[in-house]
């Protein structure tokens, strides 16, 4: 089992999406939970997203998945595994320190393997990753985060950046931690044969929650009313819009977010991801789960068992006591496990 060695709450409070850190020892005594071959086994599937990346003096050259290792160079190469923790449970067990940050916040764990210079080249992430330093050694450099920095195109397949000076100029070792917050620039590569683990943490903007309410509202079939005006005045100016008419209509788009119940079922339907499985559920509605899109809705004294599902990463018999002897509930395992996203354990 992995256990961190310094307060979350004291980083939450000094670091999250603040500033970046590197926290030395951050694991003790770090032990990669996969192996070369077994990561590159991965990467040769084809449902498995992979990618190939190397670099011959001032040219890049990357891959997309599956990939094959029959002609690689002895070094300048790298190749990484988006999703590792949906493909081996032992990467999994990675993941489950940082579980003290909302699940819905959870992307996905990437690993990497260099070989010495290996490496991505200076780019910048709209999303809170943890670098955790595996096998080997890896230099990283981390900048100020700026709206300033220019794209430069390498390879079309890389979005880098120009160079940038470091605020963080070190060198990482087993188990020792590398914290990035969105929209700091960074750039790392192997001093020796290494691997890395990224366990990355995305938010949505904006516009993709107002786009996926728009779904939600017409899949929905809700607010499927026109506007009515039966005091509509008389004007010399046609093309005037008058103010009644515009609060009129700004009251029409806000009257679709005034539901808190109907943007709750919403957000837990929206927060899902592709080739994973995701679990939610209202403190104040436990008897409501959210998964993988999906609303199920439980009787009210199998609330509890919610939290269950969506807190623990496995189940027990003796976890889950009386309600094992509900029909609801037991229905709900029964299909929840007939769609695979739950499994006996060997």
């Amino acid at each position: 089992m992995y256990q961190l060695t310094f307060s979350f709450e004291e980083f939450l409070a000094e670091y999250w999406q603040k500033k970046p850190t590197v926290i030395r020892g951050g694991f003790n005594d770090f032990v990669d939970p996969i192996s070369p071959d077994e990561l590159a086994g991965l990467a040769m599937e084809e449902e498995v997203d992979s990618r190939y990346i190397a670099k011959h003096g001032d040219e890049w050259d990357v891959h997309h998945g599956p990939l094959t290792f029959d002609k690689v160079p002895e070094n300048n190469w790298s190749f990484v595994v988006q999703a590792a923790n949906h493909w081996h449970e032992g990467a999994a067990r990675l993941v489950t320190p940082f579980r003290q940050l909302p699940n819905w916040l959870f992307d996905d764990l990437m690993i990497s393997y260099s070989t010495p210079g290996g490496g991505v080249g200076p780019h910048i992430d709209q999303y809170d990753v943890f670098i955790i330093q595996g096998s080997g050694k890896r230099h990283w450099r981390v900048g100020p985060k700026s709206d300033d920095y220019e794209e430069k195109c390498r390879h079309p397949a890389l979005r880098q950046i120009e160079d940038f000076e470091p605020i963080i100029d070190e060198t990482l070792e087993p188990g020792d931690i590398l914290y990035i917050p969105p929209g700091f620039p960074h750039d790392g590569y192997a001093i020796e044969t290494s691997m890395s683990f990224s366990v990355g943490f995305r938010s949505p903007k904006k516009q993709e929650l107002l786009s996926s309410f728009a779904d939600f509202v017409i899949a929905n079939e809700i607010g499927d009313s026109h506007y009515h005006n039966p005091d509509l005045p008389a004007r010399e100016n046609s093309g005037a819009i008058l103010d009644t008419e515009y609060r009129a209509l700004e009251g029409m788009m806000r009257s679709l977010l005034d539901e808190p119940e109907r943007l709750k079922q919403w957000m837990g339907e929206i927060i899902k991801r592709l080739g994973g499985l995701r679990a939610f559920y209202y403190p104040e509605q436990p008897h409501i789960l959210y998964i993988n899109g999906e609303r199920f809705e439980l009787p009210p004294e199998c609330g509890h068992t919610a939290g269950y599902l969506c807190d623990e990463e496995q189940i027990t018999r003796e976890l889950l006591g009386k309600q094992l002897d509900h029909p609801a509930f037991m229905a709900l395992l029964t299909q929840l496990i007939n769609l695979g996203y739950w499994y006996p354990v060997e």
